[in-house]
């Protein structure tokens, strides 16, 4: 394993561990300094990838005779083998023909019925034929009613991008997440350099940059952001207990603080200002953030009032994701968490702020969730290399989960470091419907999402992957496509020493070579397009945000700069724009973040 430079973690390198939460990397000097100290922490990586502070720590939290907590290997009683989750998936089969997810394959052979004595009467369905011949179909009307509406949704879900791209824009620091808003008409990046940059996309194959906003005192990265509904407002968050909310008007450039920690009014629902925020969510009406934070609790925040109403304090570990189950109502929320599971909350019953049910099967940490909209069926990314679907009827009671004999199913390995060795495991109390493998979930805290209803019928489920692709499965686990951002992005731009500081897991005199980790992905709601938002370059020391279309031309990308207003010519790839007046290639990057 390469040692990680100490300005390279990733998150929660830092603030991973309540026992840590206040130690800089000034104390650590103080206590261990000099060569010793930097040995020390090169050791430390090298055997167990922890920093020699937390072994410490974990040697003092472990007591005389015990392991240290968090490192127990998996049970072997734990089902293993290639047979755990069989693809396609049963229950997966069936969903997808009760058109929940889409419209199930109707361009079947004509068949016959019998009918009493006579011969037969044939089946009126849609001939088995190809795209190009469903839409001139379309085009000349020879469906009508119910069936042209299956006719539709199984066109627009059969347009699934391609690896090609249409543009690639560049940043000079990693890029952690981005979305499209509901109506496709806004999108937004947040990157390592604290800030959120946003654009129009009304035209999806033709952004337009539009606003940057910053986050000022932030700790590692920009963790999160959410639209509101109404798509007037950003609320995005770091490692600390302040929101940031931007109105995404361009000539409006006020932003407004929202502290969840609010410990001066002694708020009982309020944060301690030591702990900070992985995730954020607005409610439906808009009223409200929920967040996630890394002292295992959920927090909801009343915007109008600007105080936090209500604290919940389920989980035993880091809760990494959070988001709200029907987008008509603030009621059902979803919390995901290092602690291995998926848990569900309900505003209405919530007198002893305790969940409602549990989803049990993930082996290893949650690193995210996401709704379908629905209030019903619930999507999650592991550090066990999968991902998977639930449905909120077949989530286990708190009451059988509190009986449990809660075991620790994990292998205790750093997935920001160390690769994943164990084969297919199945937990033994899983109640998850659909289990998807063949992504990689290393590095960072990877997203996975439902499909969009328009544009692709609901059809997929769709995630980022370390090895610089996006994974784009069928409900029933078949895999429908792969979206090589690697090969899309490759050499696209030059190696720039300033940044090679930055590189992510690098030690040595050698040169980085070129990697992708595809951390987030968006497909448009409405267009056959969908957007990576990447750690990408020399070492993964840089970020990208590529577009990649069913109908892409082919041939090398565009190329634009993080403001997509440096657009080189294929001859002058290699050369850096300099006519933005803040000198932006992004020129107003310095590459630099304040990781501590």
């Amino acid at each position: 394993m390469d040692y990680q430079p100490s300005s390279s973690h990733s998150e929660g390198e830092e603030v991973g561990s309540r026992l840590e939460q206040n130690i800089g990397e000034e104390e650590e000097e103080d206590l261990v300094g000099g060569a010793a100290f930097e040995q020390a922490r090169r050791l430390a990586y090298l055997l167990t990838g922890n920093s020699p502070m937390r072994i410490g720590r974990l040697i003092l939290a472990s007591g005389p005779g015990r392991s240290f907590p968090g490192c127990r290997q998996r049970r072997a009683s734990l089902r293993s083998g290639e047979d755990v989750d069989p693809v396609p998936n049963l229950e997966g089969r069936k969903l997808m023909k009760s058109g929940e997810f889409g419209s199930d394959d109707f361009t079947k052979r004509p068949n016959w019925e019998s009918k009493g004595d006579s011969a037969g009467v044939r089946n009126k369905s849609i001939p088995r034929t190809s795209l190009s011949k469903l839409l001139l179909q379309r085009e000349l009307g020879h469906y009508t009613g119910g069936r042209e509406r299956r006719l539709n949704q199984l066109v627009a879900q059969s347009m699934v991008p391609s690896t090609n791209a249409d543009f690639i824009a560049h940043y000079n620091t990693r890029s952690y997440s981005g979305q499209f808003s509901e109506d496709g008409n806004f999108f937004y990046c947040c990157s390592q350099d604290f800030r959120v940059r946003m654009y129009d996309t009304s035209d999806p194959y033709q952004w337009k940059y539009y606003k940057t906003v910053d986050y000022i005192g932030g700790r590692w990265t920009i963790t999160d952001a959410t639209l509101s509904p109404d798509n007037r407002h950003l609320a995005y968050s770091s490692i600390t207990t302040r929101v940031c909310l931007a109105s995404t008007t361009p000539e409006d450039d006020e932003m407004h603080p929202l502290e969840f920690s609010n410990s001066r009014n002694h708020n009982r629902n309020a944060m301690d200002p030591r702990y900070g925020i992985w995730s954020i969510r607005f409610s439906g009406d808009g009223r409200e953030i929920v967040a996630g934070a890394n002292d295992g609790c959920l927090y909801v925040y009343d915007i109008e009032t600007r105080t936090p109403v209500l604290r919940l304090g389920g989980h035993r570990e880091d809760v990494n994701a959070v988001c709200y189950g029907d987008r008509a109502s603030p009621h059902i929320i979803y919390s995901g968490s290092d602690d291995t599971t998926v848990k569900v909350w309900d505003r209405r019953s919530m007198a002893d702020g305790r969940e409602v049910g549990v989803f049990v099967g993930h082996t290893e940490g949650l690193t995210y969730v996401d709704s379908k909209g629905d209030g019903r069926y619930v999507l999650s990314n592991s550090k066990d290399q999968t991902m998977k679907l639930w449905d909120i009827r077949k989530m286990m009671a708190k009451e059988k989960f509190d009986s449990m004999a809660h075991k620790n199913y994990g292998t205790g390995f750093d997935y920001r470091s160390n690769p994943y060795t164990e084969p297919p495991t199945k937990h033994p109390d899983d109640c998850s419907l659909v289990t998807y493998r063949g992504h990689s979930v290393l590095k960072t805290l990877i997203r996975c999402h439902f499909s969009p209803p328009t544009s692709t019928g609901s059809r997929y489920v769709y995630t980022g992957s370390a090895d610089g692709k996006v994974k784009i499965y069928n409900i029933d686990a078949t895999e429908a496509a792969t979206i090589d951002v690697y090969a899309a992005t490759v050499g696209s731009r030059p190696m720039d020493p300033d940044l090679m500081h930055n590189t992510y897991h690098h030690w040595g005199d050698g040169t980085p070579a070129w990697q992708t980790c595809v951390r987030d992905v968006s497909w448009h709601p409405s267009a056959p397009a969908l957007a990576t938002i990447s750690w990408n370059g020399f070492g993964l020391s840089t970020g990208t945000v590529t577009l990649h279309s069913w109908n892409s031309a082919g041939g090398k990308p565009k190329i634009y700069n993080a403001k997509l207003q440096a657009d080189l010519l294929e001859s002058e790839i290699g050369e850096y724009s300099e006519e933005d007046e803040e000198g932006e290639y992004a020129g107003t990057e310095s590459g630099e973040s304040e990781g501590y």
